[in-house]
């Protein structure tokens, strides 16, 4: 049985199923990485509106990242407790009775589906409203009905998300879905049930619809073949996973209620912890069920570090000269593409720049203040919605290695905040597996759990003045987001007087 080896130390591999690669990662229970492994995802075929990939490329990526981390140094002297699996939101693709995939896999980011996002709107809207959701187009609702009226499924067909596929692959046979996965072909994370009556509207038979367990259960065990092509002992408990940006969440540590994680990589997304779901009328920002029964809202954002160019040398050198021009004599509004998802919908929005910088220094100083500056509107609509906001914020992804950024993400919002050491997605599942293999009880707690495996690499603490240094251009950036009337009049007030 797993875990009953001597005095070998436990440890749980967490795989990542990316878009461009699978990453795989082993952990002990301090958080030490044992093994890393990683490989390429070399079929990916996306054009205008379109990507597809092959999910046998994802088993095939998964078994090599798998027996790369195992082999790491750490790896072959510890006891692997438990794996498991994350996946880009939204990906889905229809398999036959046994797992076997029928059809590509509709990514996350394929847009083809948007006669059938409006059709499941329009026939489940108070399901969606009561759920705080919108139904759009890369949500995998629309995909699984654009994929069954393109593709008959067969009988016993059924409809699976990415992970599904390397979790069944790994049990040997048919398992259940996570909810977190669920979320976005529809499923009912209040009454935790499909909305049959609505799916059925539509023409998504019952049959197709996997069953759904909360993430941290575990589905089964590694099979034989799969112990064989993954280097993962047989028996070892497979525990059902989260998409990939709830498995950043776990992966930061950032889990009491009030808690949150600011990622921040070509686009800023925030995550945070609540006890209750949090309700947006204006839909922008939805709630996953964490595993313990709490809430995770969170928000996606088009500003981000997409909008800088140069390589990292360059880009390192300006955020030294940036440091000059506190504030820039410019306010920007820095999207990384047309249309805004986060903390206010403007399908319509464009990037814009008040003001002439006096030079490439400045102009970029005020390309990090403008993501600064979102950041803390961001954070003033959760608190709108009636989100606690408590404590440090967490910083993780690509933008976390800018220590000048970090410094002045800090100060714009006037709170401190954490960088752990390793936060990605592979770790956060590495800690769900923790989780899904204690045993209940008084120690079972995923915040605890997630912050023994989650080191803190450094904490920033703001300067003082430094968020009444930045007043001025919040304020100025908040006028203009209103007057283009992308920003409703009671967002832009909250924010006004939350400073």
């Amino acid at each position: 049985m797993p875990g009953s080896d001597g005095d070998r130390p436990p440890c749980w591999l967490g795989i990542d199923l990316g878009t461009q690669s699978v990453r795989a990662l082993l952990a002990d229970a301090t958080g030490r990485v044992l093994g890393r492994g990683s490989a390429p995802l070399t079929g990916h075929r996306p054009s205008a509106g379109r990507h597809e990939q092959d999910p046998e490329d994802w088993w095939a990526a998964a078994r090599a990242a798998a027996r790369e981390a195992l082999a790491g140094p750490g790896g072959g002297a510890a006891s692997v407790r438990g794996v498991a699996v994350c996946s880009t939101s939204g990906t889905v693709l229809l398999a036959g009775p046994s797992g076997e995939p029928l059809t590509p896999g509709l990514m996350y980011d394929d847009g083809r589906a948007g006669d059938e996002a409006a059709e499941a709107q329009a026939a489940g809207a108070e399901v969606w409203d009561r759920l705080g959701v919108r139904i759009q187009p890369s949500w995998a609702l629309a995909k699984a009905l654009w994929l069954v009226r393109r593709h008959a499924p067969p009988p016993g067909g059924r409809l699976l998300h990415q992970a599904d596929v390397i979790t069944g692959r790994l049990v040997g046979g048919t398992v259940a879905t996570d909810s977190s996965h669920a979320l976005k072909t529809g499923y009912d994370l209040l009454s935790e049930g499909w909305p049959c009556e609505v799916l059925g509207s539509l023409g998504l038979d019952d049959a197709l619809l996997p069953s759904v367990v909360r993430p941290g259960t575990v589905l089964g065990g590694v099979c034989a073949a799969a112990a064989e092509a993954t280097g993962i002992p047989a028996g070892t408990p497979v525990i059902a996973g989260m998409t990939d940006g709830c498995a950043s969440q776990l992966g930061s540590g950032a889990l009491r209620v009030g808690r949150w994680n600011s990622v921040l990589g070509t686009t800023l997304v925030l995550k945070g912890v609540t006890a209750d779901p949090v309700r947006d009328p204006a839909g922008v920002m939805y709630s996953h069920r964490s595993p313990d029964g709490g809430w995770l809202p969170g928000g996606a954002s088009s500003v981000g570090a997409g909008v800088l160019t140069g390589d990292r040398d360059r880009l390192a050198a300006l955020d030294a000269e940036a440091a000059a021009f506190e504030p820039s004599t410019a306010v920007a509004y820095p999207l990384v593409s047309r249309g805004e998802r986060f903390p206010f919908l403007a399908p319509g929005a464009v990037g814009f720049m008040l003001g002439e910088p006096s030079g490439e220094a400045d102009r970029h100083a005020a390309l990090l203040q403008g993501v600064a500056l979102v950041e803390r509107l961001a954070l003033s609509y959760v608190q709108a919605l009636g989100a606690p906001v408590e404590g440090p914020v967490t910083f993780t992804g690509g933008a976390a290695r800018s220590a000048y950024w970090c410094r002045l993400r800090a100060d714009v919002l006037g709170r401190p905040a954490r960088i752990p050491e390793h936060a990605d997605a592979a770790l956060g599942m590495a800690i769900l597996a923790a989780y899904g293999t204690t045993a209940p009880g008084p120690g079972r707690s995923l915040a605890g759990i997630a912050e023994s495996m989650v080191r803190i690499r450094a904490t920033v603490e703001p300067r003082p003045g430094g968020a009444e240094r930045f007043a001025g251009p919040y304020r100025r950036l908040l006028d203009e987001l209103e007057r283009r009337g992308w920003l409703p009049a009671e967002v832009a007030a909250h924010a006004r007087g939350n400073e």
